[in-house]
């Protein structure tokens, strides 16, 4: 393991003291001295050189489910003491990372494939389990990429509406699971719109599901749920069932860039899927991958700003009397009551780029959970922005 680094040497390497001046108004105090990362008030003093960073770059990112604080400095210095793998096939990188991945998720090596993002995984599976001309059964609206994929492969998906709360409605999934079915498709927590279904309630239904079809469930967001009720999926592919979990490197661990995404599934499934990859992911982020997932001081760091973040952004629309879903991952998905492209417009304006329409919420908007001091700054103009 490396030598951790002190904030002064690292900021020297990562440029993020850049334009110590420009701050959000009022939001920073002025960086403190230097101490040591293994000090527990470096990683504040970390973020704050990252708010400066971002505020510099442009305007506040919150349209694409990002972490905001990116990667650790273990895992970038990772990525740099990595360099001389660079030109060279073969590296041992990504058996590493599968290894120490599968003892993060807590599951046999043999049952993790890492692969170039979690959207590799979705097609994969879209190939493994739908190239014979099998159907695809899914919520509406969700993470689109699976769906997309398969539309382009010429196979059928099944869209089942959300409930009035914007959950999975399994009941009606369930009634839509016809014998052309070969793959169904959960998002838990969903996107865009974060809601969780209920741990006893999704269980039987994918242990059910599971038994005619094989069941992708997507836990893109699983780092960041702060339920105690909640649980992953992941112990049912050590039982045997017929399931496939999907995480990411993308999201709590900061390497959106990098793409690196796992499937976790028996080993016969991996198997299968294996033979479909197109690729070989990045030696560089495959390091810098091992050492995300060990800094669980840096994980629970992004996943108690994000809480703070998304609860800042939650009571002012709250406030607002706007209806919102009740979110369990990095972003909450609002009832703007006018065209999202409008929102998207007002808030660009004020230096704030948000999500996208989402068919059929075309008057709602997916808003990212950004750092504290940028959620502050969104909930003081939000209120124009949603009468535009």
């Amino acid at each position: 393991m490396t030598s951790p680094l002190s904030r002064r040497a690292w900021l020297r390497t990562t440029s993020l003291g850049v334009g110590a001046g420009l701050l959000l108004p009022g939001a920073l105090p002025a960086a403190p001295a230097p101490v040591s990362w293994s000090d527990p008030g470096d990683i504040e003093d970390y973020a704050r050189a990252v708010q400066r960073q971002r505020h510099v770059a442009g305007p506040a990112r919150l349209q694409s489910n990002e972490n905001p604080y990116g990667m650790s400095p273990r895992a970038r210095q990772a990525m740099t003491d990595a360099w001389d793998e660079h030109n060279k096939y073969g590296t041992p990188s990504i058996r590493v990372l599968r290894d120490a991945y599968a003892k993060y998720a807590g599951v046999p090596a043999e049952c993790v494939m890492v692969t170039q993002g979690s959207r590799e995984v979705l097609c994969i599976a879209a190939l493994t389990f739908g190239m014979r001309g099998a159907d695809i059964l899914t919520a509406d609206p969700t993470f689109e990429a699976l769906p997309q994929y398969a539309e382009h492969m010429g196979l059928t998906v099944h869209r089942v509406p959300l409930t009035e709360d914007h959950v999975h409605d399994l009941n009606a999934m369930d009634q839509r699971l016809v014998s052309s079915v070969g793959l169904v498709f959960v998002c838990n927590p969903n996107n865009p719109t974060g809601t969780l279904v209920p741990d006893a309630t999704l269980r039987d239904y994918v242990v059910s599901t599971a038994k005619r079809t094989p069941v992708l469930v997507d836990e893109a967001y699983h780092d960041y749920v702060t339920d105690p009720s909640y649980r992953s999926m992941t112990d049912l592919v050590v039982k045997g069932e017929n399931v496939i979990v999907l995480r990411t490197a993308s999201k709590i661990h900061g390497l959106a860039g990098c793409r690196i995404g796992f499937a976790i599934a028996r080993p016969d499934i991996i198997a299968r899927m294996q033979g479909f990859t197109t690729g070989v992911p990045n030696a560089l982020a495959a390091r810098a991958a091992i050492a995300a997932v060990a800094d669980t001081e840096w994980q629970e760091f992004c996943r108690t700003k994000n809480a703070e973040g998304r609860e800042i952004l939650r009571a002012a629309v709250q406030t607002m009397g706007r209806k919102q879903s009740v979110s369990h991952a990095n972003f909450i998905f609002v009832h703007a009551g006018i065209p999202t492209a409008t929102v998207q417009a007002a808030l660009a304006a004020k230096n704030f780029t948000v999500g996208r329409a989402f068919p059929p919420y075309l008057d709602w908007v997916r808003i990212s959970i950004g750092t504290p001091e940028e959620m502050h700054a969104l909930v003081r103009v939000l209120p124009d922005a949603l009468r535009a």
